[in-house]
Formats: C-alpha cells, sequence, structure tokens
C-alpha cells in the first residue's frame, strides 16, 4: 500500500471542514478540478467511500469520519516537526533532557538550570528523577540525554566523568544529646538513627563505611525520602541521620540541624555520563559544560 499523500488528506479535511469543493480549493489556492482529483485519490487508495453530498452539502462517511480523526493528527505532527526544524535553522537550541537523583535535582541543579535558561532563553530543559540504575537504563536507551548519577557506573557503551566530590555527615536536632567531635561507626551504632532505605546507592555506602570497621547500625527507621529523613530528625524526636553534605548545606539552620564530618571522612563521588555515540550538539553541550563545573553547596 502506497504511504498516504498530505496534501491529500489536507485537501479531504478541508472539504469537510468548509462543506465543499468550491470553498476548499480557495483556501488551498488551487482549482475546485485539483481538489476533488485529490479527494478521489485517497479514497481509491483505500477503496472506501469517504465523502457523501446531502442535498448541497457534502459531509463525510464513517469511514471518512474515522480518517478525519487521523487527518488532524498527522497534520499536527507535520506541523510539529517543521516547527522543530525551523528552530533548529534559525539557531535555536532545543530540548536537552536531564537524568538524575532527587537529593541532586533539589540542591544541586536549581542554580545551574537558572543560569543556563537566562544565558540561554531558547534552550528547552527537562529533568527526570530516579535511582542510578533507572537513569543508566534511560540513557542505554536514549530516552535521557546525559545523567548525573552516584559512582560506580559500568557499561562500555557509557561516557563516564567524575565532576563532583559530595562529603557524607552525621546530622541531629539542636535539642538532641549532643554528637562527640569524632562521629565514628561505633558512636553511631548506639544512637536511633534514620537511615536511607536499603538498597539505594546513598544506603550502600553507608553500610560499607560501616563494615569497614566491623560496627553494624540498626536504624529505627529507613526512608526512601532524604527530606523526610531532614523533617524526622529536625523534629526533635531524638534521632540522628547520616545524609549527603549537599542534603543539609542550605537549610541546616532552617530545620535546626547539627551537622559533624564522620570520622573517617566519607563521601561519594557523581559522575556525568551519557552515551558514548551521542551527538554533542550545542545545547546537549551548553549543559554538560555546565553541570562539569558543579560544585557543593556550601
Amino acid at each position: 500500500m502506497r504511504t498516504l499523500n498530505p496534501d491529500q488528506l489536507r485537501a479531504f479535511a478541508e472539504v469537510i471542514e468548509l462543506g465543499g469543493f468550491s470553498s476548499a480549493a480557495e483556501r488551498l489556492h488551487l482549482t475546485q478540478p485539483a481538489v476533488s482529483q485529490q479527494v478521489k485519490q485517497l479514497e481509491r487508495r483505500f477503496s472506501l467511500k469517504l465523502i457523501e453530498r446531502i442535498g448541497r452539502k457534502v459531509t463525510p462517511t464513517t469511514a471518512g469520519t474515522e480518517l478525519l480523526v487521523h487527518a488532524r493528527r498527522i497534520e499536527a505532527a507535520l506541523a510539529s516537526a517543521n516547527e522543530a526544524m525551523a528552530r533548529h535553522a534559525t539557531g535555536a537550541l532545543g530540548r536537552v533532557r536531564i537524568g538524575t537523583g532527587a537529593t541532586a535535582c533539589i540542591h544541586l541543579l536549581p542554580p545551574v538550570l537558572r543560569e543556563l535558561r537566562k544565558r540561554l532563553p531558547s534552550l528547552d530543559i527537562a529533568v527526570t528523577t530516579g535511582n542510578s540504575a533507572h537513569i543508566l537504563k534511560l540513557i542505554e536507551d536514549n530516552a535521557l540525554d546525559v545523567g548525573l548519577v552516584t559512582l560506580p557506573v559500568r557499561g562500555r557503551a557509557l561516557a563516564i566523568t567524575p565532576v563532583l566530590d559530595d562529603e557524607f555527615v552525621a546530622i541531629a536536632s539542636s535539642e538532641a544529646p549532643p554528637l562527640p567531635r569524632r562521629i565514628t561507626p561505633a558512636v553511631l551504632a548506639s544512637k536511633p538513627l534514620v537511615l536511607y532505605e536499603p538498597g539505594a546507592q546513598t544506603r550502600r555506602i553507608v553500610d560499607q563505611w560501616c563494615g569497614r570497621k566491623r560496627s553494624s547500625l540498626k536504624p529505627v527507621m529507613e526512608l526512601g525520602s532524604v527530606e523526610a529523613i531532614k523533617e524526622l530528625v529536625g523534629a526533635g524526636l531524638g534521632y540522628y541521620g547520616i545524609l549527603p553534605r549537599m542534603a543539609v548545606s542550605n537549610d541546616r539552620k532552617r530545620n535546626g540541624l547539627v551537622v559533624r564530618s564522620l570520622t573517617p571522612r566519607l563521601s561519594r563521588k557523581l559522575a556525568l555520563v551519557l552515551r558514548r555515540d551521542k551527538r554533542l550538539d550545542r545545547g546537549l553541550r551548553e549543559v554538560v559544560n555546565a553541570l562539569t563545573g558543579l560544585t557543593t553547596p556550601s
């Protein structure tokens, strides 16, 4: 079966909308026989009657009514494609899809995205959040352009660029018993802890830190939200927590949190991840350059 002809579909749709061939021909800047021929060709293609006359008015048949729905969708898709290509032709930067964790999305990306928007108003940026495995799968499927995820990351098809060290810290409410100067796994093993849920990269890093010192943390709660952990610890219920520093740097005063470094020091490394075969057009290149210059909030 031959490919659908957009001109025939448009002629058909205009005839239906305007109720006649003459009006459609005038709008399309064609002759009436030319419009009639396009509709006939469309009917021959499907071996169906698409238009019928009732009195002096042209109306669609049942098949024609259904085809009209598709014709409008096809017209909209073609218009969208033309608009997208026009943006490229005029130097517009298009769309860049970023994937990262919720903590980085809340505490790292906003100033970067704000600066990019100010400098490049035609750049459209979409952000997706999820765990590292989910983000990497979307990058491999080309559903995302670039990811900011916690190392380690593996994949021969991926280009991986470390960009940022983010320290882990112990947090407590200012109303809780004070933390000692040295926060070791042994110290935290005796505290009522609220930790990130098992299986997440953040939790694995903390568990490995404790394992090296032969200590075992016994959390009283395990949550999937860094923000929820901060709220519970800051509520003055006597709980303690371990979180990335970026998650508490901007709002420790607001939440009444006391923040202490861990001994030995613990950190995670965040990296930019792209497909090796990803074409770096200007928009994506600008985003990658901005993310490469990230620093942890102080």
